[in-house]
C-alpha cells in the first residue's frame, strides 16, 4: 500500500523539492501552499496532490487534513515545512513583522501539529517531521528573531517526542544550514528610515556571510535527509542536514563557553 506525506509550505524552496522527492518514491504527496492557483509543475504530477492550506488558518489546516484521509484513508508522514527567515536588527523590527514570525514558525507549525495528533493517535503510528535550522542550536547577528522561533521549535519538538512516544508517533527535527533555496526574500528585512546607527553594521555583516556561504549545500542535499528521517525507521530526533551545521553545532557541543562565543564572533561579528 502507497504511503502518504502531508507537506506544508510547498510552493517553493525545500517544500516544493520534498515533494518531487517523495513523488519520485511513489508516494502519495500532498503538497500544500496558500495560493494553490499559482502551480503549474506539482500540479502535473499523478501523485501529488495541491491543497490550499494556511499554517495561520486552523480550518484550512483541518480541511486539508481531512480532506487528505477521505482520498487515501491514511497519513503516515506530516512534514511541517512552513516558514521564512525575517532578517536584520531587533531594535528596527515592527510589532507587526515580530508577531508574524512567530505567528508562522512557530504557532503556525503546533496548529497543525495539533491537527494531525488525533489521526495519529487513532492508527497508533505516524511521523512527524519538523524543519528546524542550524539557527535552532547556534545563533548569529541579524536573525535574532528567526533564531528565536527556530530555538523554540527545537524545544517544543523534543518535549513533543516524550509525550508521543507510547503512542508509537515518532517526532523529528531536521536542521539545514546555508541552503540554495529561493528562501531568502528582500521584503523580509527590518528596516527604519529614522535610525540608521545599524546600517554599517548590517551591511558589513551581510558581505561577511555572502563570502563564507558562497557555496551552499542544494535543496536536493536537504532533501535526501528529510527522506531518510522518513524511511529509515529510527528512533532518533534530530538530523543535521549540511556540513556547515556539522561544524557549529559540533563547536557548540564540544567547546566551553568562552571558546564557543569567541569563536562565533570571530566568525560572524563584523569588527567596527
Amino acid at each position: 500500500m502507497k504511503k502518504t506525506v502531508f507537506i506544508t509550505g510547498a510552493s517553493q524552496g525545500l517544500g516544493k523539492t520534498t515533494a518531487k522527492r517523495f513523488a519520485a518514491a511513489g508516494w502519495n504527496v500532498i503538497a500544500t501552499m496558500r495560493s494553490p492557483e499559482k502551480e503549474n509543475e506539482l500540479t502535473l504530477l499523478d501523485n501529488v496532490l495541491v491543497l490550499k492550506v494556511d499554517v495561520q488558518d486552523k480550518a484550512s489546516i483541518e480541511a486539508g487534513i481531512a480532506t487528505t484521509i477521505a482520498k487515501y484513508g491514511k497519513i503516515d508522514t506530516f512534514i511541517n515545512n512552513a516558514g521564512y527567515g525575517l532578517f536584520g536588527p531587533f531594535e528596527l523590527a515592527t510589532e507587526e513583522q515580530i508577531r508574524t514570525q512567530f505567528d508562522v514558525n512557530v504557532f503556525g507549525l503546533m496548529a497543525a501539529t495539533k491537527a494531525i495528533l488525533p489521526h495519529f493517535r487513532a492508527n497508533k503510528a505516524g511521523t512527524i517531521i519538523n524543519i528546524s535550522s542550524m539557527g535552532g542550536r547556534v545563533s548569529f547577528p541579524i536573525i535574532s528573531l528567526y533564531n528565536a522561533t527556530k530555538f523554540a521549535v527545537e524545544g517544543f519538538t523534543e518535549s513533543l517526542r516524550y509525550e508521543l512516544a507510547n503512542f508509537n508517533i515518532h517526532v523529528k527535527l531536521i536542521e539545514p544550514g546555508v541552503t540554495a533555496t529561493n528562501f531568502d526574500n528582500a521584503a523580509n528585512f527590518t528596516g527604519s528610515n529614522d535610525i540608521t546607527d545599524y546600517n554599517a553594521y548590517v551591511n558589513a555583516f551581510l558581505g561577511h556571510w555572502m563570502a563564507l556561504n558562497a557555496n551552499p549545500a542544494t535543496s536536493e542535499d536537504v532533501v535526501d535527509v528529510i527522506y531518510t528521517a522518513a524511511t529509515d525507521g529510527k528512533d532518533k530526533l534530530r538530523y543535521i542536514a549540511t556540513p556547515d551545521a556539522q561544524l557549529l553545532i559540533n563547536a557548540r557541543n564540544t567547546k566551553t563557553e568562552e571558546e564557543y562565543l569567541q569563536l562565533m564572533k570571530d566568525r560572524h561579528v563584523p569588527q567596527s
